[in-house]
């Protein structure tokens, strides 16, 4: 009998794809697999770079599905799969942990500008599996698997237009990657520019008061900024390499970023210049900048069977807002800083320390040290605030699998596993906090698993949260929920002192079935229960029962009329919320491949499966032949909340967000889909993104003359026509120099979408305006992209 070792083999040779000709898929990563009336036998092996973990990938990309997406960048491929990356863990919206080659990095920085030319697969995990990385279980895991050899140099433009007008924002980029095996240099410079967009330039109405106190035919509207103008340029580069004389023995990386903001924006004009014989206009500026430096180290180191990584990152800011004063002079100016600096290292030990009859055991064990120093100063404070914090932190995780269909223990049942992790976190400003979680991943079939996880952790509100400088706004257009009317008022935000530390309790059910339709598909539903208590918020929208939880926060005229709110951030007793989420990604090929054989994607646990639909991509290109048509995928999700309600204080009432007693402006829908999806053929792209939401109300005071408000649902959708040259051959033949071009066309909020406010008479306040709601409205832009 004849043995292939067969995964690198197929992945590097073209001569295995002459001794086996259509070999089908193994059942298992690492189990063997016969023809019948064959004597090879194929024992497939995981891929370099691939996360070892029984949870299979909620999505798995290759090649020819990432170049589908078009993206320029990791950062941009990321953003085109928001859909799949994002958490439901908590109150949702979490960064997902991101990884290279399966081992932890010490900043997503080091990836973000890499060509996604340069990515061989992308794997996207469900949060149980940080755990294994030293993260918390709030985030999903992102794995990048970069390919051995590539080098190009990048450079890129960029320029965006509203079809409404009023504002041009442009982007240039420049960058260098080269990776030689277990070396890689990367370097990246970038420059966006906004200019500034005026309430004048979309027509925003004004308040009749105001209107009143300037020379008939002024628009006050265009003293007042509705986005302001912006301008950032970033430096950023990594050098990685590999220890040891064949440069396996490990990896050390280091990072090094720059960047400068500047912001620039109007706050109405000046009131006290308005009075008195000779009024004059002048418009109440506002200027921030912002350095930033940035840097970071990893090492990875094997030691026998365990993976030991050390990562360490710093930065530094220094933002600078310059605000003018009512009455005062052009250089009369209020002056608040912040600085901030941030130290955080993390240790990792992961391995497997044992063998139990269904497996091995795996274990990660974890120690970090945090240090954070704010410091700040305004007008209200003439010593300045400064705050420091030092952390102490440990933890370790531990999987079990208790059966196993490939080792027959209880194999009928399918494969089981659990896993517990526990963590302890000592702060020199809040005393010790503690996380531990449990979690069960049931494999029932060779298609669906089930996972149900728990968790509970502890965390500090940010040292930004309890002393950033008290910063005041004038004549921002709010609604008054009280009196049921449009006001101009003045807007404080800073830090808050006494914010407490907030305790988290969290339920997780899943299910991810493959479907038996469309290889690489899949069904995932989750199933979210949060519940947390001493949350720390920013201020609410202001209503009143909000008012009554917060009386020292709003001030009023002796009319009533509302003139002030301090908005600087609070802490809610309890948020207690749940919530479904469920979806399905289906993908497939256009047209047919080499041979005349349809295609067929890889499975979704990213075993790259190829049955009968021809070798995989990479064999293929080693051959001299290449994929014949192109890619197609959708994805869709639904998101079902069924509760969210809140308690300000421990006594007071419950507010039910779900049925108008919201905390912020909008109302919290208890539906809304997100879908993601395209198609790519012969260097022709199409990518569409987008979001529905559901209408949602706001109650008002229920006092005469007051309104309850509807705020409408809303269809915001992206859409990106684009085209790879490289794979025109006839006009790369007539034009080489357009080698390695892509064109790109972008329709941002592609239908104008702008949700729409009324009250009960059907009248759209002042404040809530649709220009409010979305300034840009629909942008056109092109991107041009050329590597060389």
């Amino acid at each position: 009998m004849r043995t292939l070792l067969f995964a690198p083999l197929l992945l590097t040779t073209p001569v295995a794809l002459a001794a086996q000709e259509t070999p089908p898929p193994p059942e298992e990563p690492d189990a063997q697999a016969t023809r019948p009336g064959d004597d090879i036998v194929v024992i497939a092996t995981r891929l370099a770079g691939q996360v070892d973990t029984e949870i299979p990938p909620v999505l798995t990309l290759d090649e020819a599905d990432i170049t589908a997406y078009g993206a320029g960048s990791i950062t941009e491929l990321l953003d085109a799969v928001s859909t799949q990356t994002g958490s439901g863990r908590g109150r949702g919206g979490g960064r997902p942990v991101i990884l290279l080659n399966g081992q932890r990095i010490s900043s997503f920085r080091e990836m973000r500008s890499i060509p996604s030319e340069a990515i061989r697969r992308m794997e996207v995990l469900p949060e149980e599996v940080a755990l294994r990385f030293g993260y918390a279980a709030n985030q999903r895991v992102v794995n990048f698997i970069l390919k051995d050899n590539f080098s190009s140099i990048q450079a890129a433009g960029e320029y965006n237009l509203p079809t409404r007008g009023g504002y041009v924002n442009t982007e240039l980029e420049g960058g260098l990657l080269r990776i030689d095996g277990p070396r890689r240099l990367n370097l990246e410079a970038k420059l966006v520019d906004t200019t500034l967009l005026t309430e004048a330039e979309r027509s925003i109405g004004q308040d009749e008061g105001e209107l009143a106190q300037v020379p008939v035919g002024v628009d006050p509207g265009a003293y007042r900024s509705l986005a302001p103008a912006s301008r950032e340029i970033s430096f950023n580069g990594t050098w990685s390499m590999g220890l040891g004389d064949d440069g396996l023995d490990g990896s050390l990386s280091a990072n090094g970023a720059f960047t400068r903001t500047d912001t620039r924006s109007l706050q109405g004009l000046d009131d006290l210049l308005l009075t008195g014989p000779a009024p004059e206009l002048r418009a109440l500026r506002r200027k921030v900048g912002t350095d930033t430096i940035e840097g970071g180290l990893g090492f990875n180191k094997p030691l026998g069977s365990w993976l030991m990584s050390l990562t360490g990152e710093g930065s530094y800011s220094d933002a600078t807002t310059r605000s003018d004063l009512p009455g005062g002079g052009a250089a009369e100016r209020d002056l608040a800083r912040e600085k901030n600096l941030s130290l955080a290292s993390l240790a990792t030990l992961a391995g497997r320390p044992f063998t139990l009859p269904a497996g091995e055991a795996a274990l990660t064990v974890k120690a970090g040290f945090d240090y954070d120093r704010s410091e700040s100063s305004d007008a209200f404070d003439a010593f300045g605030t400064a705050l420091d914090r030092r952390g102490l932190s440990a933890g370790l995780n531990l999987s079990l699998p208790l059966t196993s269909r490939k080792d027959n223990v209880l194999g009928e049942i399918g494969d089981i596993s659990v896993n517990a992790s526990a963590g302890i976190e000592d702060l020199s400003d809040f005393g010790t906090l503690t996380d531990w979680s449990a979690g069960l991943t049931w494999k029932a079939t060779g298609k669906l698993t089930l996972q149900a996880s728990y968790l509970v952790s502890e965390a500090a509100p940010s040292l930004s949260q309890l002393g950033a400088p008290q910063i005041v706004t004038q004549n921002v257009p709010v609604y008054d929920f009280v009196r049921g009317e449009a006001a101009t008022v003045v807007i404080t935000t800073g830090g808050n002192p006494d914010l407490l530390a907030e305790k988290q309790r969290d339920w997780k059910l899943s299910a991810n079935w493959e479907l038996p339709v469309l290889a690489g598909s899949n069904l995932l539903v989750e199933y979210f229960r949060n519940s947390s208590s001493d949350v720390t918020q920013s201020f609410p929208l202001l209503t009143s029962v909000v008012e009554a939880a917060f009386p020292t926060r709003v001030t009023r005229d002796p009319t009533g009329r509302l003139v002030a709110i301090d908005r600087r951030p609070v802490t809610f007793d309890k948020i207690e919320s749940s919530r479904l989420r469920w979806g399905f990604n289906i993908s497939g090929r256009l047209g047919k491949q080499e041979g005349g054989r349809e295609g067929r994607p890889a499975t979704s646990d990213g075993r790259g499966a190829f049955g009968g639909g021809g070798p995989p991509l990479g064999m293929m290109r080693l051959m001299g032949g290449g994929p014949q048509g192109g890619r197609w995928n959708l994805s869709v999700y639904h998101t079902w909340r069924f509760s969210d309600r809140v308690s300000i204080a421990s006594v007071g009432p419950v507010l039910d967000q779900l049925g108008g007693d919201a905390l912020s402006a909008g109302g919290v829908p208890r539906h809304a889909v997100s879908f993601e999806g395209g198609a790519f053929k012969n260097g022709f792209g199409l990518r569409l993104n987008g979001t529905w939401t559901a209408p949602a109300s706001v109650l008002g005071s229920g006092a005469p003359g007051t309104s309850d408000l509807r705020f409408g649902s809303t269809f915001d959708v992206y859409a990106r026509l684009f085209i790879n040259l490289d794979q025109r051959k006839a006009l790369i033949d007539k034009a080489p120099w357009l080698k390695g071009t892509r064109i790109a066309f972008e329709f941002q909020n592609l239908f104008d979408s702008r949700q729409k406010v009324t009250d009960e008479a059907g009248l759209t306040p002042l404040a809530y305006q649709r220009a409010y709601r979305e300034p840009q409205g629909r942008v056109i832009g092109i991107d041009i992209r050329k590597l060389f």
